[in-house]
């Protein structure tokens, strides 16, 4: 049997898998991976795909990703062809005890990254072959395959315009132009000029083949091995639901799987199927990266008499802790001398990435960067991660491990106005799954709390502040994730003020004006907002007689909605000070007070709730 049989006799083995899986299940999406089908047979058993199945963790095994995650069957089928997965387990695809889900999840060990959400797989392999080329330094390459509905996404020609500016030469795409999309033809149908003009536009290598012709495909990924200097995309020519002559080049079958008489038929089309052609994948060279060991983190000091902005505590943080974390690596959105992630750059340029004015490829690149181990800090305008927050959950659904920082939080930034304000950042990063949530108000604090979210595994965020405020904590203070700290407390106190950040200066100044009424205010510094610290939040709520949240976010998901969960089952009342009117432009003392969260504001309350 030459080579071109096996693969013949593989694809087929694999279109067998798709169908008799998809209608085992009832649902799925049977012909988006028929069409593919005979691409990936090629690149996985041809001999290019570099991979050690029984470890999928090595560090040079060649990493592929589905960017069209509705073809996960035709992922799950492929493992199978390969030995990986047997015919009983691929039978259990969407079921609710099934690690193969209906789009791909790292449920299943040999997926690198949750997806589904359409135009994020590339971004996803951006990332991931900045770290073999420049970090890592492995000889390993990523493979893409993309659908040609979701080339519409923006994300994915900020994905392509990056590829290129960093020459990812370890990057290949594989485009299936099956025409098709959901409910009728896609943008250009199966016009590959069209796609070939504007990906190569970018700075990309591009390859034109029929997607069905086996020769054709070894050629093409033989041909991207020897491209030097830039990515490479493969467009390729196929037939939606290619295989099975009733499904061919159907509009209205995406997303539905075949009856059990239609199974019948369309495996009569199929013809005999070898289960046991070979069907193995080259293993990699067992190449490591350079071993790198933790040292110390270096100390800091910030004098009292000089204040800070958070902002600029961040970039120190990040440059001073990296001895002791040295899988950290920095990306920003071309704003890094306004979140100061330009100290970590100047300290260590080559764990920096530029990533430019790209909000959601920049995320995606950082989950692929996870996805190898590394810990990326992805810092932005707290306002402009809302650009990318579809990818910041399936970062979460991917098992992420990544850290945010937005800079340039509340109305507190002042005149630069409502477009650039972080108002609803609290409330979507607290949505995401098992996050945490911080909130700084000093120097010491946010350095503190960066090195925590360095330890912790998963998505963090932590939010700063455009605006220098007062040192107030002495460098040896403990912060720790789920913690608060209560800063003034007595036997008189009225009502207990909860703050962050900006807010929690105001609440001091409060308490100092109120003092002077023989007025006492408990303060406490909620710097980690979710998780947060239920316990002193109850034990405020039986000595004091009201509990008052103050904070420069929208009411709707911030502070006050996470203190008014801890304390359902409290019948203290809880009330809520927060932006509410429409912000503007003007000088940060004007718009606090504007807003009802400034110090005198707070006094105001207190006054009227204990009266």
């Amino acid at each position: 049997m030459n080579d071109i049989d096996r693969l013949r006799k593989i694809a087929a083995l694999i279109r067998y898998f798709v169908l008799v899986s998809t209608t085992e299940a009832g649902s799925g999406h049977p012909t988006s991976s028929l069409s593919a089908a005979d691409l990936m047979t090629c690149l996985l058993f041809g001999g290019t795909f570099r991979f050690d199945v029984n470890n999928p963790g090595h560090r040079n095994n060649d990493r592929l990703i589905f960017s069209k995650g509705h073809a996960s069957p035709l992922f799950y089928a492929q493992w199978a062809a390969a030995g990986v997965l047997t015919e009983e387990q691929l039978m259990s695809m969407r079921k609710f005890s099934s690690p193969l889900e209906g789009h791909p999840t790292r449920a299943f060990n040999l997926v690198e990254a949750a997806t589904g959400s359409l135009g994020q797989g590339l971004s996803i392999g951006v990332g991931i072959a900045l770290n073999a080329k420049y970090l890592d330094k492995l000889p390993y390459r990523t493979y893409v395959l993309l659908g040609d509905s979701e080339m519409a996404e923006g994300s994915q020609w900020e994905a392509i315009q990056i590829a290129a500016h960093y020459r990812l030469d370890n990057l290949a795409g594989i485009l299936d132009v099956n025409r098709l999309g959901q409910r009728g033809e896609t943008m250009y149908g199966h016009d590959l000029a069209a796609y070939e003009r504007r990906v190569s536009s970018f700075g990309w290598e591009t390859i034109v083949i029929d997607g069905h012709s086996h020769g054709e495909i070894l050629r093409a990924y033989q041909k991207a091995l020897t491209v030097r200097d830039k990515p490479c995309m493969i467009i390729a020519r196929t037939i939606k639901g290619k295989g099975v002559s009733f499904l061919e080049d159907r509009d209205g079958l995406h997303g539905k799987a075949m009856s059990k008489d239609e199974l019948v038929k369309a495996l009569g089309e199929l013809g005999d199927v070898d289960k046991v052609v070979p069907a193995e994948v080259v293993r990699p060279e067992d190449i490591a990266p350079e071993a790198r060991r933790p040292g110390a983190a270096k100390e800091m000091a910030y004098p009292h008499d000089k204040p800070v902005a958070t902002r600029k505590a961040y970039g120190n943080a990040l440059k001073r802790i990296y001895p002791a974390f040295p899988d950290i690596v920095s990306l920003d959105g071309e704003v890094s001398n306004s979140t100061y992630s330009e100290i970590f750059k100047e300290g260590y340029p080559e764990r920096f990435f530029e990533m430019y004015i790209a909000e959601q490829n920049m995320v995606g690149a950082a989950l692929g960067l996870s996805t190898r181990g590394k810990v990326p800090f992805v810092s932005t305008f707290a306002a402009f991660f809302t650009r990318a927050y579809d990818q910041i959950r399936m970062g979460r659904y991917s098992e992420a491990n990544i850290k945010f920082c937005g800079s340039h939080a509340g109305v507190s930034i002042g005149e630069d106005g409502v477009s650039q304000m972080g108002l609803e950042d609290i409330a979507m990063f607290r949505a995401v799954l098992d996050s945490v949530v911080l909130y700084p108000s000093d120097a010491v604090s946010t350095e503190r709390l960066v090195e925590e979210m360095a330890k912790h595994r998963g998505i963090s965020y932590i939010r700063t502040t455009r605006m220098e405020t007062p040192v107030i904590y002495g460098v040896d203070d403990k912060f720790h994730i789920g913690g608060c700290r209560v800063l003034k407390q007595g036997a008189k106190d009225a009502a207990t003020v909860v703050a962050a950040g900006v807010t929690l200066h105001e609440a001091l100044q409060a308490y100092e004006e109120l003092k002077k009424d023989d007025i006492y205010i408990r303060v406490i510094d909620l710097y980690s907002v979710k998780p947060l610290d239920q316990a002193a939040l109850l034990q405020a709520a039986k000595v004091t007689r009201a509990i008052i949240t103050v904070e420069d976010h929208f009411a709707e998901g911030g502070i006050g909605e996470a203190v008014l969960c801890a304390l359902s089952e409290c019948p203290v009342p809880v009330f809520l000070l927060a932006v509410r009117k429409m912000p503007k432009s003007g000088r940060p003392r004007e718009l606090l007070d504007y807003e009802e969260i400034s110090a005198k504001a707070i006094a105001a309350k207190v006054r009227s709730v204990i009266k």
